[in-house]
């Protein structure tokens, strides 16, 4: 198993996941499984297009009528943090090592060009530059594997691996990419 944050050699890559594949729950659709597959490939969760999971042509978090009119993502909405999306945020916790609320507390934070930057270095595979499933750590280029935090170790081990690997590091490299450029 390898750690996804480096780089075999050295170079520093990114991922060109658009904006436009994150959902309004801060569910970053470009690395989920569904959409990173080869066959029956899912559009997205926002996409026009008809090749959507089932499950985020009705999800009610993005059908919610809570949410301010024209606001795209959760934050924007009074009850924020909802019952069912802090129900899908534990889930998501709990199982793929991804929250769903810090993705949208950073999204309203650093605004979404910043943190589609940050997004784009997370879940980039260091051997081939295509995106990591968050779903199963696996990358759809190479077939690289890649270890979740738990398979670490102890607790705190792990969380301390979780911020510096899927978040400081990233967020270093994507705020000195905007400063610089």
């Amino acid at each position: 198993m390898r750690h996804p944050a480096r780089s075999d050699d050295g170079l520093n890559r990114t991922t060109s996941i658009p904006f436009s594949m994150m959902a309004p729950c801060g569910m970053n659709c470009g690395v989920c499984a569904a959409h990173l597959r080869d066959r029956n490939r899912c559009a997205g969760c926002l996409a026009a297009e008809d090749r959507k999971q089932n499950h985020c042509v009705v999800c009610s978090i993005k059908l919610c009528a809570e949410r301010t009119e024209g606001a795209t993502f959760c934050f924007d909405c009074t009850k924020y943090p909802c019952r069912r999306l802090r129900q899908l945020d534990l889930r998501y916790r709990t199982k793929y090592d991804m929250s769903m609320l810090e993705n949208l507390d950073r999204m309203h934070e650093l605004g979404l060009d910043r943190f589609m930057v940050i997004e784009n270095t997370r879940w980039v595979c260091p051997s081939c530059g295509s995106p990591i499933c968050v779903h199963n750590r696996r990358c759809y280029g190479c077939g690289a594997q890649y270890e979740r935090p738990e398979n670490r170790g102890n607790q705190q081990s792990a969380q301390a691996w979780r911020l510096s690997e899927w978040y400081i590091k990233p967020l270093v490299f994507a705020l000195n990419h905007w400063y610089f450029t």
